[in-house]
């Protein structure tokens, strides 16, 4: 056991009791539910109450009408590390995070999530509450790492980043098998993979409707490949766009799965106590020439099966995708919904980011973040909820994938690579916004923004 794996586990034992006897002060019934539900993939405006006009999403529409919808949310531009930020409420550098995450846990060790970042899972499985997880995991699939040795005490679904609905296997390269129970392998051909992992959040719910519980829902959907429910497909069939029929079905299917949970709480009487919190991972994706390269692949696809994306989403007024740190890949749809507590049908378009959830959720249930814990780069969006003139914490937001990274100051980003001396520099002001490259006009804005992003990764990188 490692130095820092050992000081976990000391820490754990040691403040179990103390955060235990600081939720003592409410009583066990009144602790609110967490459900989080992470969708993969989803453009910035892809829902109804977003603005779009083509989409149907009533139940998606349905949490933003029981609560409050942001308008300015930022996850990351890539899967990992907007979970890294969502789980533990910082910067995904700072768990090691800076990169694809392993994938297959029979595979090389790779890139993990350090042990010593403490999840909301971790902080919430302390005080009281029973946690599972149902869906993407994507922080790295190492069996020595993984949900189960982060707070969860149910984990079912994919370790790695996505897989084929109905064999599920991974397919980039030569593929390989990714549905787990634990660290268990599940063998379920033909079986759709949104459906089981929802089948599994409904039992998980009903099972503990007489305590208190958290409940992640990290979909795999609309991630590629698009195999929405056929239902939606028929919906859909006189849009004249193939590539937003095939990705408005994947959307619809995220929704209904949505709705199913929404149902569950409110037949149980639970919806009223239980906060829930929906955002995107990432903006939409143009990945669209994904095939099967070679013979034999694992998963039994032909060479040449097509897998991609259909790059049917929509940013609205910005630009930008997945994989890129203008608006339409980082800023997502957002929206977080407590009837018991917070305001109904509220719009709020101060910054807020993934990382917020962890100091909101603690905040909404009495749960203390102590001070031996890891610290936090998230700020509580409850003063934000009770007033739109309350000024956003961020001043200044920062991203880093790969050796690709973005600050931003007010309106102006500055988009760099390490090694590469060449940047762009964008104003979110413009009628066109991020359209035009300031760079070479206003090189006084790019040298300080490059000092910032030069002291925030020196701030963030692991000691």
């Amino acid at each position: 056991m490692t130095q820092l794996g050992f000081f976990k586990i000391f820490r754990t034992r040691f403040t179990a009791f103390t955060i235990g006897a600081l939720c003592l002060q409410l009583n066990a019934a009144e602790r609110p539910n967490v459900v989080i539900l992470f969708t993969d993939d989803q453009g910035t405006i892809d829902a109804n109450c977003y603005g779009s006009t083509d989409l149907r999403t009533p139940n998606i529409d349905r949490l933003a009408a029981t609560g409050v919808r942001f308008t300015q949310a930022y996850a990351h531009t890539v899967c990992c590390p907007a979970r890294a930020a969502l789980m533990t409420g910082r910067h995904p550098q700072r768990g090691g995070v800076h990169h694809w995450t392993q994938g297959d846990m029979k595979g090389p060790d790779g890139i993990n999530m350090a042990l010593g970042e403490v999840t909301l899972a971790e902080a919430l499985k302390e005080a009281g509450y029973r946690t599972a997880l149902y869906g993407k995991w994507h922080l790295g699939a190492h069996r020595d790492f993984g949900p189960k040795k982060q707070g969860f005490d149910e984990f079912f679904g994919i370790r790695d980043g996505f897989i084929d609905n109905y064999n599920h296997y991974f397919l980039h390269g030569s593929g390989f098998h990714d549905l787990y129970e634990g660290i268990k392998p599940v063998k379920a051909p033909g079986k759709y993979f949104p459906e089981l992992m929802v089948q599994r959040s409904l039992k998980f719910i009903m099972q503990n409707k007489d305590r208190p519980f958290l409940l992640y829902v990290p979909f795999n959907i609309p991630h590629y490949p698009e195999q929405a429910l056929k239902r939606f497909e028929a919906v859909y069939k006189d849009i004249a766009e193939p590539a937003r029929r095939s990705y408005a079905a994947i959307v619809s299917t995220t929704d209904h799965y949505i709705g199913q949970i929404v149902d569950k709480l409110e037949g149980l009487g639970l919806r009223e106590n239980t906060i829930i919190i929906f955002m995107s991972d990432n903006g939409h994706s143009e990945e669209t020439g994904n095939r099967i390269r070679l013979d034999n692949h694992r998963s039994g696809y032909p060479k040449g099966h097509f897998y991609g994306a259909s790059g049917g989403g929509s940013t609205g007024k910005w630009i930008g995708q997945k994989g890129s740190f203008l608006e339409g890949g980082v800023r997502v749809p957002a929206i977080i919904s407590y009837p018991a507590k917070l305001p109904k049908g509220k719009v709020r378009g101060q910054i807020i980011t993934a990382m917020d959830w962890f100091p909101t959720v603690l905040d909404l249930c009495g749960v203390q973040q102590l001070s031996d814990s890891p610290k936090l780069d998230g700020h509580s969006v409850l003063p934000l909820i009770g007033s739109a003139k309350a000024k956003s914490k961020y001043k200044i937001l920062h991203f880093a994938w790969g050796k690709k990274w973005a600050v931003r100051e007010g309106d102006w980003k500055l988009i760099g690579s390490d090694g590469n001396t060449k940047v762009s520099l964008r104003n979110l002001a413009d009628a066109k916004p991020e359209e035009r490259d300031y760079a070479r006009a206003k090189p006084e804005i790019v040298r300080r923004l490059r000092n910032l992003h030069s002291d925030w990764v020196k701030e963030v990188s692991p000691k």
